[in-house]
């Protein structure tokens, strides 16, 4: 195993080790985390299409996020997923050494932390990143052990990426766009999976489990832990807000690249995972992200005759660099692409 130890392979701690420690500035102040009533809860099987279209769209505007519900992913494979993650995680440390890296631009990969080469405080995080899209391409190089992942979670793939095929299309017309516009922008969309694990932690008020960040692709689709909280997201600019698992629902984040997109309309949602002192806690995070030479540029109907666009026009590999070389919770990375004049 390399020098930065994945915390599943560890023994439980008493004390939270230095590394892991935020500054005062910098720690999640649990006690000040508000819960929402009002999270948007959006029913996809509802025979009132154009109340969908208009309630994601004020989610998207307000929120930045909303949860999903009648997905069309059925209960008994979201439960496998979980299933079968935890059982990954809990291998023995010479088997998962096989699928160690700290190296961020590596397909298939387990690590800890973010990125462990750059940042100076690590976060109680160990994470499997897998590459999902083409299945094919990728699935020889998925771990063969447990023996069920590979056709549990590339199911589950296949499932997420029609799940967000279509949202993207409703996210499409609740901006009075086509409904095949974003997808069309986007190209042949890549899709990775980030299957999280947040061990137990003697002191959560420490440290974080992933601090305060937006995702850098265009949709994130996330599968939480059903009994454990541990997502917060952040309303309004200044009040984290926890979003607590709900049974067979999805929550879903809009990423920079519909920020971008929306000529600014819609928000990509600051979020952040919390850790627990008394359960471990899993969660499975499901990206579609653009092709690289994809461009993106706001939407031309979305900008007024007169006005400038909000952000240049840029190459989705262009603005995955830029993210990667930054610290995760650094300044919005979409305010590196802003227009001049607006700055």
């Amino acid at each position: 195993m390399a020098k930065h130890q994945l915390l599943s392979t560890v023994e439980r701690r008493e004390t939270l080790p230095e590394s892991y420690i935020r500054p005062e500035s910098d720690r999640p102040r649990l006690s000040e985390v508000m819960t929402d009533n009002n999270i948007p809860l959006i029913d996809l099987t509802s025979p009132d299409k154009e109340r969908v279209i208009t309630e994601i769209g004020l989610a998207c505007q307000t929120y930045g996020f909303f949860q999903v519900i009648n997905h069309g992913i059925s209960e008994d494979l979201l439960e496998k997923v979980m299933a079968v993650g935890l059982q990954f995680f809990r291998l023995p440390a010479e088997e998962k050494a096989k699928l160690y890296s700290d190296e961020p631009s590596k397909k298939i990969r387990l690590s800890t932390s973010f990125n462990v080469r750059k940042e100076t405080v690590h976060n109680w995080r160990d994470y499997l990143r897998l590459h999902c899209h083409p299945l094919e391409e990728f699935l020889p190089e998925w771990p063969s052990n447990p023996e069920s992942f590979k056709e549990i979670i590339s199911t589950y793939c296949h499932e997420v990426r029609l799940l967000g095929l279509r949202l993207l299309g409703v996210i499409s017309l609740s901006l009075g766009l086509e409904e095949d516009y974003i997808e069309k922008v986007l190209g042949e969309q890549e899709q990775h999976m980030a299957v999280n694990y947040y061990p137990q932690c003697p002191e959560p008020d420490l440290t974080f489990g992933l601090p305060k960040h937006t995702d850098p692709n265009a949709i994130t689709i996330l599968l939480q832990d059903p009994k454990v909280a541990g997502l917060q997201v952040l309303k309004d600019g200044d009040q984290w807000i926890a979003v607590n698992p709900r049974p067979n629902a999805l929550v879903i984040n809009l990423g920079d690249q519909l920020q971008a997109l929306s000529n600014g309309a819609y928000k990509s949602v600051w979020h952040r995972a919390v850790v627990n002192a008394a359960q471990e806690r899993m969660s499975v995070a499901s990206f579609l992200c653009p092709c690289n030479s994809a461009v993106i540029s706001p939407a031309p109907s979305l900008v007024a005759d007169e006005d400038a666009p909000v952000y240049q026009s840029y190459t989705y590999d262009e603005y995955y660099k830029k993210f990667w070389s930054r610290n995760l919770d650094q300044e919005h990375c979409l305010e590196l692409f802003r227009t001049p004049k607006l700055q």
